[in-house]
């Protein structure tokens, strides 16, 4: 949607859940490359030990359908959540003011939050605070809120004051856009309002993007033991995935056999990137 209102690139920071996502379905990162770097093939001895491959950045070029190129960008990002966003900021307007002439409608930042981070951190607070000041401004920026409704094991009453995690985007009037996590058509819908209410109006829009932690914090965390209630919920709940399959089959656009093939074929893609 971007490339067809004049963006030509997008500057993307976020912290580590849900970023090899980002890094192979829409940087187009090749699987291969990311399951190299968790086996440790693609560096000296001990430098890929931990979480560094949540860390990485990676930049690319894209087609998008409509036959329009894109620049994508992730910077790096240690384990501090938040430390990205002023990188980003400074990475868009240097590239806007030398490489677009200063056209904001030709580079977009996107920071990809999680719900206790933007509601937690101050570094947040003074992104937004100086994001409409003449020498800091990029045009607007794109804030996506993984809300998972619980900042590691901590129930969301008991994280923040504010009502919403994204009030912070008050401070500036910015536009607040909540949206059901599970309604994938809806979401892309959002989407692109806020895409277009940046091309035009130049100035920061929050996604609110309600949904929850399907697992622990990290491998040695069980969120059961502090969150029993909210996750003999979540248990229960069925994958967005799922719940799109199920829409499309009512909708007679897939058949379920299709969706059973696609499935089983993305799975032997990855097996083969793995072997790759």
């Amino acid at each position: 949607k971007g490339s067809q209102l004049g963006v030509m690139e997008f500057n993307i920071g976020m912290a580590h859940r849900g970023r090899l996502n980002v890094l192979a379905n829409v940087l187009k990162k090749p699987m291969s490359n990311i399951f190299k770097e968790f086996e440790g093939e693609s560096y000296e001895e001990r430098i890929s030990l931990g979480d560094v491959k949540y860390h990485l950045g990676y930049g690319h070029t894209i087609r998008t359908a409509d036959d329009n190129t894109v620049i994508l960008n992730i910077v790096p990002n240690p384990s501090h959540l938040e430390s990205s966003a002023p990188i980003i900021e400074g990475v868009t307007r240097s590239r806007m003011d030398y490489i677009y002439g200063g056209n904001v409608n030709k580079i977009v930042p996107i920071i990809i939050h999680g719900d206790a981070a933007i509601a937690g951190q101050g570094v947040v607070y003074e992104v937004v605070q100086m994001s409409e000041l003449d020498g800091y401004q990029t045009g607007g920026t794109i804030h996506l809120v993984i809300n998972n409704q619980v900042g590691f094991t901590t129930n969301y009453l008991d994280g923040r004051s504010s009502t919403y995690s994204t009030d912070v985007g008050k401070v500036i009037k910015a536009p607040i856009w909540h949206v059901n996590g599970d309604d994938v058509e809806g979401l892309v819908h959002v989407m692109r309002m806020a895409l277009e209410y940046r091309q035009v109006f130049h100035t920061d829009v929050f996604i609110d993007i309600l949904a929850y932690r399907k697992y622990g914090h990290n491998e040695g965390d069980e969120p059961r033991f502090t969150q029993p209630t909210l996750y003999k919920a979540i248990a229960r709940h069925p994958n967005p995935r799922d719940l799109y399959s199920q829409e499309l089959i009512r909708q007679m656009v897939l058949t379920k056999e299709e969706v059973v093939k696609e499935e089983e074929q993305f799975d032997t893609f990855m097996e083969e990137q793995l072997e790759t």
